[in-house]
């Protein structure tokens, strides 16, 4: 419901109070016109205010789109990483590859699933906790895997790829 709120009646009460404000100086205008007053000298404090409001506007959307963009690119670094350490699972052991790609499906089920679900936050912990269980089973396993051939090749290239797939998750949590 508080999805809701935000997205919906927010923006709506916000618009109401704004045309409501609308009418309001119209009638005071029309009320200040049938006395004979006119305003003196505030062009210039209204255009301040105006000025000021327009800055405002544009910092907000600045700051949000900024925001956007950079929530984007952290999407991409992820997705990146996940592929760069799923092609460097070939130079694991072929007896230990087809568990650490099952491992791997699971884990970007999750993933997805945590972004998916965004709006329920226990389906998001669950997928959260969920990734991490993972994340400790793939670091085990490739480990593992790392040792029966302790190739540097292998351990070199594999090892910083999982890390790097890991805290870009992390990374991206704490942007969320």
């Amino acid at each position: 419901m508080s999805m809701f709120l935000s997205t919906i009646l927010l923006p709506l009460a916000l618009a109401g109070g704004v045309l409501l404000m609308l009418e309001a100086g119209r009638k005071v205008g029309i009320w200040r016109r049938r006395r004979g007053d006119e305003p003196g000298g505030s062009g210039a404090i209204e255009g301040a205010v105006f000025a000021i409001f327009g800055l405002l506007v544009a910092f907000t959307f600045s700051g949000a789109a900024s925001r956007f963009d950079a929530r984007r690119t952290l999407i991409g670094q992820e997705a990146n990483a996940i592929g760069t350490a799923w092609m460097r699972l070939d130079l694991l052991p072929s007896e230990h590859q087809a568990a650490l790609r099952d491992d791997f499906r699971q884990y970007l089920d999750a993933r997805l699933a945590t972004f998916r679900n965004a709006r329920d936050a226990e389906v998001v912990a669950e997928r959260m906790a969920e990734a991490d269980r993972l994340t400790t089973r793939i670091w085990s396993k490739a480990l593992a895997a790392c040792r029966v051939d302790p190739s540097p090749a292998t351990t070199t290239l594999m090892v910083p790829a999982l890390n790097e797939m890991f805290d870009i998750a992390t990374t991206r949590l704490m942007a969320t």
